[in-house]
This record gives C-alpha cells, sequence and structure tokens, in this order.
C-alpha cells in the first residue's frame, strides 16, 4: 500500500491530518484535537500493517534484523525529535495491543513526533536532526550508536531496544574481560 500522498488524500484517522510542506521530507503529522500526557492517541490497526524489510517508512517492531512493519496510514508522517510528544508503544507480543500514546500534552494542531531510536535499532536512512532541542542527538543513526543513558533518559522506549543494547554493552564488557 503506497504513502498517502497530497492528490486524493483523505485522513485515515480523524485525530490527525498530514501537513504536506514543499520538497521531500518536508510534511508532517497533526494532531487534530489535544490529548493528554498518557492518552492513547490510536491503536495500531494491525488490519493495516505489514510486515516488510527495513526501510526509511517502516518501523521497528522487535529485535530481529527482519522486524518491520509498514504503517501503510498516514502514520508514516509521524517525524523524528529528541524531545517527542508520542511513543509507539510496541512492547505486548500481541501486535492488537500495540499503540501510539502521548508522552506529554499535544495541542490541537502540534505536529506528532517521536523519537525513532525509541523503535529503531539501526536505521534504513540516518539523517542530520534538525529538531533543535536541548538534548538533540545532532545525526540519528538509530539506538545501537547511543548509550543505555541516552534511551533511558527518553521518556519511552520500547524494551526489545533496550535489550539490544544490554546485549551490546554486555558482548563489549566480555571482550574487554578476556583482554585482561
Amino acid at each position: 500500500m503506497p504513502k498517502p500522498s497530497k492528490i486524493g488524500y483523505i485522513p485515515t484517522y480523524p485525530q490527525f491530518i498530514v501537513d504536506f510542506g514543499d520538497g521531500e521530507f518536508s510534511s508532517c503529522l497533526r494532531s487534530t484535537r489535544a490529548f493528554n500526557a498518557g492518552e492513547y492517541l490510536v491503536p495500531l490497526d494491525a488490519s493495516r500493517l505489514t510486515r516488510g524489510p527495513k526501510a526509511y517508512t517502516s518501523v521497528q517492531c522487535g529485535p530481529g534484523s527482519d522486524d518491520h512493519i509498514e504503517l501503510n496510514s498516514d502514520l508514516v508522517y509521524i517525524n523524528h525529535s529528541c524531545d517527542p510528544n508520542i511513543a509507539f508503544d510496541l512492547s505486548s507480543p500481541n501486535p492488537s495491543d500495540w499503540h501510539i500514546r502521548a508522552l506529554k500534552c499535544i495541542q490541537s494542531g502540534e505536529s506528532v513526533t517521536f523519537f525513532y531510536p525509541s523503535t529503531e535499532w539501526d536505521m534504513d536512512q540516518p539523517f542530520t536532526c534538525d529538531c533543535l532541542s536541548k538534548n538533540c542527538l545532532g545525526r540519528v543513526r538509530g539506538a545501537k550508536y547511543l548509550t543505555i543513558s541516552q534511551l533511558v533518559k527518553q521518556r519511552w522506549t520500547n524494551p526489545y531496544i533496550l535489550q539490544l543494547a544490554a546485549q551490546r554493552d554486555e558482548q563489549f564488557s566480555q571482550r574487554i574481560r578476556s583482554h585482561l
């Protein structure tokens, strides 16, 4: 299913609308209503999700290199921020329980953003971040390139990402111990 485009656009969910910008990667998803911190914005509709290869439009949904889903909706326009206002909560083993929830209050008309490394171990297309938050990473490549401390400082990081980071750090520690 192709990504929604400006021509013939029909919103997938009534609580969101795509703000189509001029030029590549200049569009965003905006909330059409206010949400409180902790509130569920939308369940991820399992019937829309399709498994696929890692791509700039996919969201990683588990620890494996093949654990990626295409959202097949206007949710693909949720951009990155190092100070995000939503989280993709993919912590349940049951995909029908996956959802998006507000990490902080969101006003109607506000751009909806998430911290890409909260779902992505190693990004398909790393990029230079321009979110301008005080904790901006600068270059966003995925959780693989961040410390556990950086991941834990976020309001939400999926458990499979934290597990991958812990495994990476344990393997590194074992290599150091073997050289002592």
